[in-house]
């Protein structure tokens, strides 16, 4: 397959620009990134409902990846529990070469095709589940690998690849695939592929927590209480809500422990 994340930058000599030149290159390269994007958004609807169904039905959310793109996997799955509260398990981010790979690479890691599928078998994943390969490249073996035995184990398989008709697209039930074309420094998929993982990422999980009741209006009704700015965002949701004052609000929110509860519980 003809892999344009490896073609040549359309900037030449960037090592002779000067910094804002640069800048300015990587800036409209990185313009082009929500564009292609968009042109992804049907078979980003494909996916996010057909994950949407199988996690109303108990199913679990699970990605992989390498380097890169494992990276924003785990980064996405970790935001869930404190932004929508769902449990740890519930949506998981596995990384080629072990979560010692989010701060280093692991040597030939995504070349292994077997290792995808033990990683996942360690967290009992079933045909309830739902599993989503990224790969910049369409092409990385630990993520092939993965997919195919998913599938052939009932395991709903879908993809997040910056290559059209490459392996990993071929492997999943519901590929995403947003083309942004070559990237500025030639071959780094950390930079538009990157960009547009992160932000068909953002779009899958937000969507499917919405589509789970995770939101009311647009509001973050299950977040953690992590922190004092948390503890201060929901006080202020409950103040709305509730028509009360601020020191009402936050004992209430402090003694049920989320913004939905403490609404529900005074609505009662």
């Amino acid at each position: 397959m003809i892999r344009v994340t490896e073609q040549e930058s359309k900037y030449n000599n960037i090592d002779k620009m000067e910094v804002l030149e640069i800048l300015k290159g990587i800036n409209n390269e990185d313009r082009t990134v929500p564009l292609a994007v968009e042109k992804s958004l049907p078979q980003i609807e494909r996916l996010v409902v057909a994950v949407a169904e199988r996690m109303k039905a108990g199913g679990r959310l699970f990605y992989i990846g390498a380097g890169t793109s494992g990276r924003l996997g785990v980064v996405d799955a970790s935001e869930c529990p404190p932004t929508f509260g769902v449990p740890f398990d519930e949506v998981v981010g596995i990384i080629a070469g072990g979560d010692k790979a989010i701060r280093r690479a692991v040597e030939n890691a995504e070349d292994d095709a077997q290792q995808a599928w033990a990683d996942l078998k360690e967290f009992n994943i079933n045909e309830k589940d739902c599993l989503v390969g990224l790969a910049a490249s369409g092409t990385t073996p630990y993520v092939v690998g993965g997919l195919l035995t998913a599938k052939a184990h009932g395991v709903l398989t879908g993809c997040i690849v910056c290559n059209e008709g490459g392996p990993v697209a071929e492997a999943s039930d519901f590929p995403v695939e947003v083309v942004v074309g070559p990237e500025f420094l030639t071959g780094s998929t950390r930079m538009k592929s990157g960009t547009a993982q992160k932000l068909v990422l953002n779009m899958l999980s937000t969507t499917v927590m919405i589509k789970l009741g995770r939101v009311k209006g647009n509001k973050m009704v299950d977040m953690q209480l992590t922190n004092h700015k948390l503890v201060d965002r929901g006080t202020l949701m409950v103040m709305t809500e509730l028509n009360i004052d601020y020191k009402e609000a936050e004992d209430l929110l402090i003694r049920y422990g989320s913004v939905r509860k403490a609404v529900e519980a005074s609505n009662k």
